[in-house]
């Protein structure tokens, strides 16, 4: 039986898993519309962004993402668009309202900032804090920054860099 934390990072995982599995050729659309908007972050090192663009039956999806270090700190931004997101943010909204605020080590918050829904993971049982801010951009668009050693509130203020609205106008109306 998969406990709470587990199931956390099943669902986490799984929206990237469906990518590498659903991987053929999405024609004219391309990860690196998103590239621009992976900015530097002052003090971290980034690597080139990446990403993919794949077809599903639903329709095609659009993953870019950009890890950064600083020391023994890792963080990841990415920008996620398609059919399969919106399922995957109604399940994570679903699953967070039916999650209390905080058990089995794990607290989750859902919010409205700058009028965006933010929702926000953190494992609180990890000594190298953990934490994944997801920005619902759109009904199918996300941005989202997973960190690993660095603050929870620290985590935050640096999703706050990238241009969200910005994000957001590029879009496909």
């Amino acid at each position: 039986m998969l406990d709470r934390r587990a199931a956390i990072r099943l669902a986490l995982a799984a929206l990237p898993a469906a990518w590498l599995v659903l991987s053929p050729p999405a024609g004219a659309q391309d990860f690196q519309k998103f590239a621009p908007f992976l900015v530097d972050l002052p003090g971290w090192t980034a690597d080139e962004a990446h990403g993919k663009a794949t077809w599903t039956p639903f329709g095609d999806n659009i993953m870019a993402t950009r890890p950064n270090k600083r020391g023994s700190a890792k963080l990841s931004a990415g920008i996620v668009s398609g059919p399969l997101t919106q399922g995957f943010l109604f399940m994570r909204q679903k699953f967070m309202k039916d999650m209390k605020n905080e058990s089995h080590g794990v607290r989750m918050s859902m919010s409205q900032v700058d009028g965006f829904t933010v929702l926000q993971t953190f494992v609180t049982n990890e000594p190298d804090n953990v934490c994944t801010i997801m920005v619902a951009l759109s009904s199918n668009t996300i941005f989202n920054l997973g960190s690993h050693g660095i603050p929870e509130d620290e985590a935050f203020g640096l999703a706050r860099r990238f241009d969200w609205k910005a994000i957001q106008g590029a879009l496909p109306k």
